[in-house]
């Protein structure tokens, strides 16, 4: 009878293409992955793969046998993970993606108490603004803005993400304030890049009687990240268009003051995104019940 171990070192290195891509999905090393591999052709006395120094290829055994596997392997390791949430608390690696500004300012603060709950979870958590692939790239959940949902993966919203425009009071002292959208080309912009697109991020707003408006931003700054945009405004640097959940605290504090405080841009939700698993770890839904509850407080 061949161990899970082995099964999975050769199902995610025939579905990556590499065993070090592999070892990073199974949180092994690129020569355990190798070795349990290497073990599974030795009792089915069958090569598996074509090895070369560039990639690995499956030979038509390896196809046959990944074929056959199917979907059966992930309902294995589903079963042993709710076998053995039944008989303990949610433990283990939870690999989380977040937003930097929004998951360092809103979701850390919550850390200490979830641990103190689950205190043999340990969070391995990546603040990078980018779409994470969270099944291949092994996560079990992911917080942030605009992903696009890929079949398997669900969404729970967490917060209104509402586009403000702001600034310091420091640069605002002796300017005119403006009275649209349209008048914000006025001032320096701090504006940002997106990392996907490479194109300067362009807002339409619009105030509480529907009326809409383009945000015309001169382009004096060009940051890629919020919380740099953010700093710069902060600095009196200019004028920057920033989600109000990551900048609240910085008007409640007097570092920033919101212009046009009765228009926004609409930026969708800031949601919670993770696998669908008919039978999810207890580290996973542990993590997604206590989020999930403390934002809606």
């Amino acid at each position: 009878m061949e161990t899970l171990a082995n099964l999975e070192s050769f199902v995610r290195s025939a579905e990556t293409g590499s065993f070090s891509a592999a070892a990073r999905l199974l949180a092994l090393t690129p020569a355990a992955v190798s070795r349990n591999v290497a073990m599974l052709e030795r009792n089915l006395g069958v090569r598996l793969f074509q090895r070369s120094t560039r990639k690995l290829s499956l030979t038509e055994a390896g196809e046959r046998l990944l074929a056959s596997i199917g979907g059966n392997l992930q309902a294995l390791q589903s079963a042993i993970s709710a076998v053995s949430s039944d008989r303990s608390e949610p433990a283990g690696v939870l690999k989380v993606s977040l937003a930097p500004t929004f998951g360092i300012g809103h979701v850390l603060p919550l850390l200490p108490g979830f641990l103190a709950l689950y205190p043999l979870i340990r969070p391995e958590w990546h603040f990078e603004n980018r779409q994470v692939d969270l099944i291949a790239e092994g996560y079990d959940a992911a917080i942030g803005g605009g992903f696009e949902l890929t079949p398997g993966v669900i969404s729970r919203t967490l917060a209104a993400a509402d586009i403000v425009a702001v600034a310091s009071p420091a640069y605002m002292a002796g300017r005119a304030l403006p009275d649209s959208p349209e008048h914000l080309h006025r001032f320096d912009g701090i504006v940002m890049r997106g990392s996907r697109t490479g194109r300067i991020r362009q807002w339409v707003m619009q105030d509480g009687a529907g009326n809409e408006a383009q945000a015309n931003m001169s382009e004096n700054i060009v940051l890629n990240d919020p919380a740099a945009m953010r700093e710069a405004a902060i600095l009196g640097l200019g004028v920057t268009l920033l989600v109000l959940p990551d900048v609240a605290a910085n008007i409640e504090r007097g570092e920033l003051v919101r212009l046009l405080p009765d228009w926004y841009a609409n930026a969708g939700p800031i949601s919670l995104y993770y696998p669908s698993r008919t039978l999810m770890p207890a580290k996973t839904r542990a993590f997604i019940d206590f989020v999930v509850e403390a934002f809606q407080r």
